[in-house]
């Protein structure tokens, strides 16, 4: 299995952006992507207008930057070797019901294996099941960046939610000191998590876990409600946890054996306007560097990885990552192990984990990073 994390190709370039990656991605027997925005070929989005249908109600409409996404853009993903992709994002409402639908059609068009979002709750939660080489590998899907109304329900479309609650704790008594800030999985949601969990294990000899989580653009902070959501789902049967949205790497936790990735970082992710509001980008600090006119992150956010997983008599055997790096027209590049850029993604990826704590331990071997536990 190959898996990576965030795409979101836009303009009819996804087969641009992935052209570097194609034939790595396509060497797996199931690969894997994050898809962050809706494509669709009945709504096309105004640029420097709000770009939704007038009856929306999804999502603010400060997010009118963001590009139009096109149906060759959802071709681009099969071309480019992938065969499951979570819809479950907080942007997969910023087309309206009609897009989100529309994209979910396109998907499964494409014969993509769609996790994470449906037409109701009960399809969000659906796993897509894959039969390989005599290994039954269930894949499932969650958001818990979770955009207004965009959480699926019995008779309404969207993705499925594992929503957390933030409160602020003082910790020091002098005024104006760092709260600690305490964040806590929604039970009904964690409960129903836990569950789709154990039955798609039931179903099937390993789960790999996806879900759209996290703090974006700060580097390494792990939230609390993370380790809570994931340690329930290894603790339900997950084999693996694929955590995409921070749109920056983050460290990499063995609990029980099993790999928590808190996130893997951008892959094809295109930014033209800016990603975020005036107030979000005076909040993180980010400022547009000129030689990267089409990825508007931070420095680090190009560092990113793809992750390799070995799967040997229906278990786990190994997972590791190839070191990449998204280069000034928005491609991943993978990082041989002679390109001193590879390296520095390691000793990132590296300290993300020292700086939460988190004692995993990393190996070369060759151009790959084995995730040694």
């Amino acid at each position: 299995i190959h898996a990576v994390g965030d795409v979101s190709p836009a303009r009819d370039r996804g087969e641009f952006l992935l052209a570097p990656t194609a034939a790595c991605v396509k060497q797996a027997d199931i690969s894997f992507c994050q898809l962050e925005n809706p494509f669709s070929r009945k709504i096309l989005w105004r640029t420097g207008t709000s770009g939704y249908p007038k009856d929306r109600d999804q999502e603010p409409s400060r997010w009118a930057d963001q590009l139009p996404c096109s149906a060759a853009d959802a071709a681009a993903l099969v071309n480019a070797g992938f065969k499951v992709c979570s819809f479950a994002s907080n942007r997969c409402f910023r087309m309206g019901q009609e897009g989100f639908l529309d994209t979910l059609d396109l998907l499964k068009e494409h014969n993509l294996h769609v996790i994470g979002a449906g037409r109701n709750i009960a399809e969000a939660r659906k796993p897509a099941i894959l039969d390989c080489n005599g290994t039954r590998i269930a894949f499932l899907g969650y958001n818990s960046v979770v955009a207004p109304k965009s959480e699926a329900d019995v008779d309404k479309p969207g993705c499925a939610p594992v929503r957390a609650s933030t409160t602020y704790e003082q910790v020091d008594w002098q005024p104006g000191t760092p709260p600690r800030i305490v964040t806590a999985a929604h039970k009904d949601d964690l409960s129903a998590m836990v569950q789709d969990v154990q039955k798609a294990k039931q179903q099937a000899d390993l789960v790999v876990m996806s879900i759209h989580w996290g703090v974006h653009l700060i580097p390494a902070v792990i939230a609390m409600y993370q380790f809570e959501v994931g340690h329930a789902a290894i603790d339900a049967g997950a084999d693996l946890i694929l955590g995409h949205h921070p749109h920056i790497l983050k460290g990499i936790e063995i609990y029980k054996g099993a790999p928590i990735c808190f996130s893997i970082g951008n892959f094809a992710f295109e930014s033209w306007t800016g990603h975020a509001s005036p107030e979000g980008k005076a909040l993180y600090r980010v400022k547009a560097d000129p030689d990267y006119p089409t990825y508007l992150f931070d420095p680090d956010c190009r560092q990113t990885m793809l992750l390799k997983i070995i799967v040997n008599n229906k278990k786990i055997d190994q997972v590791s990552f190839l070191p990449g790096m998204i280069n000034k027209q928005g491609q991943t590049e993978l990082l041989p192990r002679s390109d001193k850029r590879s390296d520095a993604v390691c000793e990132y990826v590296e300290w993300a984990c020292r700086d939460q704590g988190l004692k995993t331990n990393f190996q070369r071997r060759g151009d790959e990073v084995i995730i040694a536990g």
